[in-house]
């Protein structure tokens, strides 16, 4: 009777593991290929998954913060996508390297002209930008997914310290200490070679590396399979148990 029960102890916490474990790789996230210093331009990457069995993603919203306006973004183009870059004036003009900023980048839209992100696979979507501000160590973007079947998940729930990851947070970049000749780990030559459409092999050949959020997916697969292992093992070891007692 003890085994049977540790057994379905096991179990139960194998399946949870599992449980929570899924969800952590679900997330839009957003990394640098590289680093993303502050007063500096970079490259990223908002990953956006499939969560859906039944409907693809079509559409892919990203809204820059409005307390920190990034002038300069550029989106590299990508095949079966419409790209749309959305231009605000702001309410206090910048400056930056002498040059007086009076508008920024305020969203830009991925709409799918063809089958956008299927079931089952995720997509990268590339933007060069900056100048990145010099007076915040992150920057908070509010994400809106749209699929298929007309359903919008919005990834808009900003974190705060002390508590739990909310269920739809928003995608976080967090910002590098400056570098000496204020450029991160993407020059603005980089990022304008990558803007143009001809380079979009380096950027493949990015995305397909190991990234921070890579590690963490990775992580939460591998807990997940050993909560399944042990909750197998935990019940073969109950029902052999209960058999001996019979016998």
């Amino acid at each position: 009777m003890r085994a049977s029960r540790i057994a379905a102890a096991t179990a139960v916490a194998g399946t949870a593991v599992l449980a929570l474990s899924g969800p952590a790789f679900a997330h839009v996230t957003v990394q640098p290929e590289g680093t993303a210093a502050k007063g500096g331009y970079a490259v990223v990457d908002f990953k956006v998954p499939n969560e859906r069995d039944d409907a693809s993603t079509t559409k892919v919203e990203v809204n820059f913060p409005a307390d920190h306006p990034v002038a300069s973004v550029m989106p590299q183009p990508l095949p079966g996508w419409k790209i749309d870059v959305t231009r605000s004036k702001l309410a206090k003009p910048l400056t930056m390297h002498g040059k007086k900023i009076d508008e920024a980048v305020t969203k830009v839209t991925w709409t799918a002209d063809g089958k956008g992100v299927e079931p089952g696979y995720f997509q990268k979507f590339p933007l060069s930008v900056g100048t990145l501000p010099e007076d915040t160590d992150q920057l908070v973007f509010k994400a809106i997914q749209t699929y298929s079947n007309k359903e919008v998940v919005r990834w808009i729930e900003v974190a705060q310290d002390g508590h739990e990851e909310p269920e739809n947070p928003a995608p976080v970049l967090e910002l590098s200490a400056a570098t000496g000749d204020h450029h991160g780990a993407s020059t603005a030559d980089d990022a304008s070679d990558r803007s143009d459409g001809k380079t979009g092999a380096k950027t493949e050949a990015a995305a397909a590396g190991t990234d921070t959020q890579g590690g963490s997916d990775t992580t939460a697969r591998v807990l997940g399979v050993i909560g399944i292992v042990i909750g197998i093992a935990g019940v073969g070891y109950g029902v052999l148990a209960g058999r001996r007692r019979t016998a």
